[in-house]
C-alpha cells in the first residue's frame, strides 16, 4: 500500500541503512535506494532527526531559524531542493522506523509570509513610538535613520530639503552610530534624489554602479554598495526630505514587497519629521511674539530706584492680561513714564490685546506729558475694535528733583496708587478715571505726589486685592489687609516691597485660582543709594 502512496516513504532499519523505499520517494531522492546508508541518500536535517529519534545520537540544540524546526509533535521540517517537506516518522517492524514525507511549500509560505508580516508590524510599531515621542526634528532624523539602517539596509541616510545653501543629513551605518551633518551637496548626482526631495514618488536604483555612489553616501565602513533605494517622506502638505537605503554588494537586492514597506515606514517617519518641523517653526514664532509681549526688567529708572514683579494667572503660561512698560525720559531731567494695565481677560487673547495697548502707547509717548490726551487717544483706538474687550490703567510719569521724585498718577479705571512713608504711614493717591475701550468719552484726574528719600509709590493691579483665599478659603486678600501689610515694609528697599506683596497675595491664594499679578515700587532713593544712577 504504501508502495504506491502519493507521500515519499522511506524504511529505515535500526542500523541507520536504507531497507525500503516507494516511487515517489525515489523521484524526490535519487540517491535513496535499499542498503543505502541514510546520511548518504537524504538532507541532513532528515538524518539528523532520525539519529535523535533512535537514540543513535544525543540530542542537539534547536537549529536557528534557517535550519529545519519542529513542525507538528514528533514530525521535523526542512527544504529539498527549492521545496519545503515535513518528514513525519512511525514505527515499523523491530527497530525499524517508517518516514513519511509531505510536500508542506505552500504551508511554509503562508507561515514565513505571516511571521515577516508580523515583525514589520512590530517594527512600525516601534518606529510610531519612537518617532512620536519627541517633536524635535534632529531627534526625528536620527531615530529614521538609525532605524531603517537597523531592520531595513545595511546603512541609511535621512537628508531634509535644502535650507540656504546646504542640506542636513543623518547616517547611520552599519556600526548603528547615527552622525548628523550640514553638508552641501548635489541632488542631481543621486537618481531619484532630486525628485524625492521635492515630494514626488522616485523610480528606485538597483544594483547601481558603486563608483557612481558619492562618498558622503557610501562611506568607508559599509564597504562597496551593490543596492540602494531612494524613498520621499511625505509631509503635511510639503516634502519633509528623502530616506536612502543602501545594502553592500554581495547582499541581494531591494524586492518589492520591501520597496513598499520602506514606503509604508518612510510614510510615518515623514509625518512625525513633518510635525516636528512644523512644531519649531510655531515655537520660534511664538517665542518671538513672546518676546514682545513680556514686561522689560530694570533695577532703577533715571536715578529713580524702581522694582517690578510680574507673575500669569497659569502656571505654564508666560503672558496674561497684567502688564506694566517703562518708557525711560528721552532727555536729561525729563519724566519718564511707567505704566501698569490690566486687560479683560487672561491667557493668549488677554496678551493679544495686552500687545496691541502696549505697542499703541509707544506710538503716543510723545504726547505722554498730556495723560489725558494720551488715554483718550487710546481709547478710540480699542473702540475701533472688540467693544468687550477692555483696560483698566493706571500712567506714572516719574520725575527726580534732587533729593525727592516727583510723580504725576493718572488712574484709569484702576485701583489708585498707595504711598507708602518712610515712617510707615500708607497713603492713597486721590486720582480716579474711566476705564478704557468700552466709553466713547473717558474722564481722568491726575494727581502730583512728591516722594521723599525712603518713600514708595507703589502700583498693583487687582490680582493682589482680589486674591480669593485666606482661612476659610473665600476671603478676599483686601485693600485694607494691603495697607496693613505695606505699614510692615517701612524702609525696605522696592524689591523687598514687590518681593512682599506678590509673596503675600500667593500664600493667601494657596493652592486655589488666582489671577494675574503685577506689582510695581518707584522708590526715592535713601541719601548715599541711587546717586550714582
Amino acid at each position: 500500500m504504501w508502495q504506491d502512496a502519493p507521500y515519499p516513504v522511506l524504511l529505515i532499519g535500526g542500523d541507520g541503512v536504507i531497507g525500503l523505499v516507494n516511487d515517489a520517494a525515489r523521484a524526490l531522492l535519487p540517491a535513496a535506494a535499499p542498503g543505502v546508508p541514510l546520511a548518504d541518500a537524504v538532507p541532513a536535517w532528515l538524518s539528523r532527526a532520525h539519529d535523535t529519534l533512535t537514540g543513535r545520537s544525543s540530542p542537539v540544540p534547536p537549529p536557528p531559524l534557517s535550519e529545519p524546526r519542529a513542525a507538528s509533535e514528533g514530525a521535523v521540517r526542512g527544504p529539498v531542493g527549492d521545496r519545503m517537506f515535513e518528514a513525519h516518522p512511525s514505527p515499523g517492524d523491530g527497530s525499524s522506523v517508517v518516514w513519511w514525507l509531505v510536500d508542506a511549500t505552500d504551508h511554509h509560505r503562508v507561515s514565513e509570509a505571516l511571521r515577516i508580516e508580523r515583525r514589520r508590524t512590530a517594527f512600525l510599531a516601534e518606529a510610531s513610538n519612537e518617532l512620536l515621542s519627541s517633536l524635535n526634528l534632529g531627534r526625528c532624523m536620527e531615530v529614521t535613520a538609525r532605524l531603517a539602517a537597523r531592520h531595513l539596509a545595511d546603512a541609511a541616510l535621512v537628508i531634509l530639503p535644502k535650507s540656504g545653501h546646504r542640506h542636513s543629513v543623518a547616517y547611520c551605518g552599519p556600526d548603528g552610530r547615527v552622525v548628523r551633518e550640514s553638508l552641501s551637496v548635489d541632488p542631481m548626482q543621486v537618481p531619484g534624489l532630486t525628485e524625492a526631495l521635492r515630494g514626488f514618488p522616485p523610480t528606485p536604483s538597483r544594483w547601481i554602479d558603486p563608483a557612481s555612489v558619492p562618498g558622503w553616501m557610501a562611506r568607508g565602513e559599509l564597504g562597496e554598495p551593490g543596492s540602494m533605494v531612494v524613498t520621499a517622506l511625505p509631509g503635511h502638505g510639503v516634502p519633509a526630505g528623502a530616506l536612502v537605503l543602501l545594502r553592500r554588494s554581495g547582499q541581494g537586492g531591494f524586492s518589492e514587497g520591501e520597496e513598499v514597506f520602506a514606503r509604508l515606514f518612510a510614510a510615518r517617519a515623514g509625518a512625525a519629521m513633518s510635525a516636528a518641523r512644523l512644531y519649531a517653526e510655531q515655537t520660534a514664532i511664538t517665542e518671538t511674539l513672546m518676546r514682545e509681549l513680556l514686561p522689560p526688567s530694570t533695577s532703577h529708572l533715571d536715578g529713580v530706584e524702581l522694582s517690578a514683579r510680574y507673575r500669569p494667572a497659569g502656571a505654564t503660561e508666560l503672558v496674561g492680561g497684567d502688564f506694566f512698560d517703562l518708557h525711560p525720559a528721552t532727555e536729561p531731567g525729563g519724566e519718564s513714564l511707567v505704566v501698569l494695565g490690566d486687560v479683560c481677560g487672561k491667557g493668549l487673547e488677554a496678551a493679544v490685546l495686552t500687545g496691541r495697548i502696549r505697542t499703541t502707547l509707544h506710538a503716543l509717548l510723545p504726547m505722554a506729558d498730556d495723560h489725558r490726551r494720551l488715554l483718550g487717544l487710546l481709547n478710540d483706538v480699542l473702540l475701533r475694535g472688540d467693544r468687550s474687550r477692555f483696560v483698566t490703567l493706571v500712567l506714572a510719569s516719574v520725575r527726580r528733583d534732587g533729593p525727592r521724585v516727583t510723580v504725576r498718577l493718572t488712574s484709569a479705571g484702576h485701583e489708585p496708587p498707595l504711598i507708602l512713608r518712610a515712617d510707615g504711614r500708607v497713603e492713597e493717591s486721590r486720582t480716579r478715571g474711566t476705564l478704557i475701550g468700552m466709553l466713547e468719552r473717558i474722564t481722568s484726574t491726575t494727581e502730583s505726589v512728591v516722594l521723599e528719600p525712603g518713600d514708595t509709590c507703589l502700583l498693583y493691579t487687582d490680582g493682589v486685592t482680589e486674591a480669593r483665599g485666606g482661612p476659610l478659603g473665600d476671603e478676599l486678600f483686601g485693600e485694607q489687609r494691603l495697607r496693613e501689610e505695606l505699614e510692615q515694609c517701612a524702609g525696605m528697599p522696592p524689591e523687598a516691597v514687590t518681593e512682599r506683596v506678590q509673596m503675600l497675595a500667593a500664600q493667601w491664594a494657596g493652592g486655589g485660582d488666582h489671577d494675574d499679578v503685577a506689582v510695581i515700587a518707584i522708590t526715592a532713593p535713601r541719601a548715599g543709594r541711587g546717586a550714582e544712577r
